[in-house]
Parts: structure tokens; C-alpha cells; sequence
């Protein structure tokens, strides 16, 4: 009795046929000879309810599941799967509600549906994660109608389940698949001619029509009395760090997801194509200190130690040390290496405090210092203005985008690989720079 109270809820259906009642009764006391024909519809409406009520728990009535993937990933549609079964004997009518983990703030959430008798069917919806950290899933409950309709009876699955959301691994296979096929260049990669002579050797070969004349090992070529080349391979096992700014200018969000998580995301890709291309990958983290370090090697785990490294990665609200970070990359790396540096620089002033320690950083290595468009002023810049204050607004906006091109001609002045980009094209633009430092043998 208690499990019948307790899944067991009234429908609009029956609360119109409730209020019809009560418009009956109202009507016999005025009109006396219809009371006991109000009479004979209310039992058999309280037979119907009782009916209904069969026929709702008399069976074992709906089974589910929700069927969630091992762990989420964030920025992307994540699809989440519903297995249902009718075992009842006739159609119902179902309405599902699953309660969602409570980084969605989401409470209006469901989904409609009809399932003819003993049928099975599979339901997929998606879910975009924009945080890090674990998802907690409630209860799947489900609310089903006989054909009477006047009922409804709950069952609830899935309690409890945990997923954690990681950074962006669906975009590590999209992109990976970019960065080896023939179609880079509808992602604004152009061919670049290859300057000068950065490649290891390989081996001495025979001379074929075809080889460059300027390989020309002439010493070989005396021992075997016959033209001998040098072979040479392109440079593998350079050393790629991506550096994170965790600071608190990278707190800033664009459709939802911050900077900081925009850079986590193609952090994960560019290491994969770094380890693709042969190199060594790595990373590490900054803010008031240097943290969350991963050391540039080439060893087959080293992506899964990436990932769990940037899982972890939040931001501490401070401000970003780059003199600590300076001294922390001439401590600790001593080889040069491609750093891919990921932080934001609103204006020029901003800039003029920590461009002698990019400096110094980029004596020794091959610093890029990737920073982002801000797209909302994009949209402020090209809407019409009708008013001084739409004016204003119109002014200040484009005096911070032009501020944007000045910090670049700086960077660029001083011999600094400079990437300014919109958040959402971050992983796609850092891999264009990738190839094209990898293509001109800069490193």
C-alpha cells in the first residue's frame, strides 16, 4: 500500500473530471432529479480510477536504463542514451525525467514519448559539460499512463551515477585527423616553402638523378668512385611545451566555456600532434607559481599523463608571475624548445609590464605567445549605433580591438611568434603555427 501511494499520481485528466463532478453536484441541489444519475457517474468514475489503478500495478510495467559513457567531454555534445521496455499488455504513454547533474542548473528537463505493448525502444539526448570535475546523475524516473489516463504510476532507475568530464578528447580525434590529411589548407593552411637546412641525417645513398647536388658527400664519393648523397630525415624528438596562464584574466568566458578551458582543450590536441609528428610533448601550468609540470618525452603513456594533468587544472584568480615563470623555464629546460604560451593581454600597458621577461624567455627558446580576440566587441563594433551612448560604447570597443593589432606589431618588433585568435578557432590556428614552425625548420 505504502509503494501505491508513493509512485501513484493524479493527472490533469482527472482533476477536469473532479471539477465536472462538482458542477454536477452544483447542478442537483438545484435541480433534485439529477442526483442519482450524478450519483451512478461518480462510482463508475471511481471504477475507472480503480481500474486504472490495476492495470498500472498489476504488471511489472516499464523497465529502463541510462546508459552513460565512461567519461564526458567538455565543450563537446556528449550523448547519453535511454534503454526502454514496455511489458505492459496495451500502449502507454511515457514521460521521462532525468534529473541532471547539478552543474546544468537545469530543472524543466523531459522527454515525451509513446511505446506500443512489449516494445523496446532507445532514446539519445546530448549534453554540453562546460566545467571540469565530476557529473553526478540523479534518478531516471518515469511517469506512465494507462489508456484510462486518469493515474499515473512513477518508477525510478539509475540512481547515483558518477561521469567525470575531462578536456576535449572529441576534439583531439576531429583535429588529429585534420593535422595527417590532405585538408588542412580549408582550415587556413597554406604549403610553406621549407628555409635552410635544419634536418637530421639519415644515411649516404647512391646519387639518382633528382637528388639535390648540394648533399654531395665528396669524401664518399672518392672512396666508391661513384656520386654519393646524403640522406637527411626531418628533425624529430624537439621538445613542445604548452604553457597555461591560469591566471585570472583567463577566468573569462565565451560561449559558456572559459579561456582557460579553451587552452586546455588545445593543449590536449597540439601534444597529440606533437607526439604524432614525433616530437616530445609536454606542459605545465602558471599563476603565482609553476605548477601541474609534465617533462617533454616521448613514451607511449604520456598523453594519458597529459590528460589527467589538465583534468585537474584550475584557475586560482591571481595574478600570473611572469618573472616566476621565466626563471622556473631557464631552471628547468634546458634545451630549446617550442613553447606555446596560452594568456591574455587586454592592452598595451599590459603588456609593457611582462614583454622583458618574454624576451628574455625567447633568447633561448621559440617562444609563441597565443592571446584571444574578444568577440564580444566584435559585436558591439558592428552593430549600428543610435544613440551617444551606443556611439560610446561603439568607440571604447574599437579602441580595445586596435589595442589587440598594437600588442601583436610588439610581440612581432621583438621577434616573437605571435598567434591573435577568437577562442573558438584557438586549436585549429595553434596547429596551423605548429606545422608551419615544423615546415620552415625554425625550431
Amino acid at each position: 500500500m505504502k509503494r501505491l501511494f508513493k509512485h501513484t499520481y493524479l493527472t490533469f485528466r482527472f482533476f477536469l473530471v473532479a471539477m465536472a463532478f462538482v458542477a454536477l453536484f452544483i447542478l442537483s441541489y438545484i435541480y433534485p432529479g439529477l442526483l442519482s444519475m450524478v450519483k451512478a457517474l461518480f462510482f463508475v468514475a471511481l471504477g475507472l480510477v480503480i481500474v486504472d489503478l490495476i492495470l498500472l500495478f498489476k504488471q511489472k510495467g516499464i523497465s529502463a536504463s541510462r546508459i552513460l559513457p565512461e567519461k564526458l567531454s567538455n565543450g563537446d555534445d556528449n550523448p547519453i542514451a535511454l534503454t526502454l521496455t514496455n511489458n505492459y499488455n496495451y500502449k502507454t504513454e511515457l514521460l521521462l525525467i532525468d534529473e541532471l547533474p547539478f552543474q546544468y542548473q537545469k530543472r524543466d528537463f523531459e522527454i515525451k514519448t509513446q511505446l506500443d505493448k512489449h516494445q523496446e525502444k532507445k532514446i539519445t539526448y546530448t549534453l554540453r559539460p562546460l566545467e571540469r570535475g565530476e557529473y553526478y546523475f540523479g534518478h531516471l524516473n518515469i511517469y506512465v499512463n494507462s489508456p484510462v489516463g486518469l493515474v499515473t504510476r512513477r518508477f525510478q532507475f539509475a540512481k547515483d551515477a558518477m561521469v567525470p568530464n575531462y578536456p576535449s578528447f572529441l576534439q583531439l580525434r576531429k583535429y588529429m585527423l585534420i593535422a595527417f590529411s590532405n585538408k588542412l589548407f580549408e582550415y587556413g593552411l597554406k604549403k610553406i616553402r621549407r628555409i635552410g637546412h635544419t634536418m637530421e641525417f639519415e644515411q649516404i645513398k647512391d646519387y639518382v638523378p633528382g637528388d639535390d647536388i648540394r648533399n654531395i658527400n665528396w669524401k664518399a664519393t672518392a672512396k666508391r668512385n661513384q656520386l654519393m648523397v646524403n640522406q637527411y630525415q626531418d628533425e624529430r624528438s624537439q621538445p613542445v611545451y604548452s604553457v597555461i596562464d591560469k591566471g585570472r584574466a583567463m577566468k573569462m568566458p565565451f560561449e559558456g566555456l572559459s579561456l582557460l578551458d579553451y587552452a586546455i582543450n588545445a593543449t590536449l590536441v597540439i601534444s597529440n600532434v606533437a607526439l604524432k609528428k614525433q616530437d616530445k610533448a609536454g606542459m605545465f601550468t602558471f599563476s603565482k607559481k609553476v605548477e601541474n609540470r609534465v617533462t617533454a618525452e616521448r613514451r607511449p603513456t604520456q598523453m594519458n599523463k597529459i590528460l589527467e594533468t589538465l583534468y585537474n587544472v584550475n584557475t586560482d584568480f591571481s595574478e600570473s608571475d611572469f618573472s616566476r615563470l621565466y626563471i622556473d623555464v631557464k631552471r628547468t629546460i634546458t634545451q630549446r624548445s617550442l613553447l606555446l604560451l596560452y594568456t591574455n593581454f587586454e592592452t598595451l600597458d599590459a603588456l609593457h609590464r611582462q614583454l622583458p621577461y618574454l624576451q628574455a624567455i625567447a633568447k633561448n627558446h621559440l617562444l609563441v605567445v597565443i592571446f584571444f580576440e574578444n568577440t564580444e566587441l566584435e559585436k558591439l563594433t558592428s552593430v549600428e549605433a543610435h544613440n551617444t551612448f551606443e556611439i560610446f560604447q561603439k568607440t571604447i570597443a574599437e579602441k580595445f580591438m586596435y589595442e589587440k593589432k598594437l600588442i601583436v606589431n610588439e610581440l612581432q618588433k621583438h621577434g616573437i611568434q605571435t598567434i591573435l585568435t577568437t577562442p573558438q578557432n584557438l586549436t585549429i590556428n595553434t596547429i596551423n603555427k605548429y606545422l608551419e614552425i615544423k615546415a620552415r625548420g625554425l625550431l
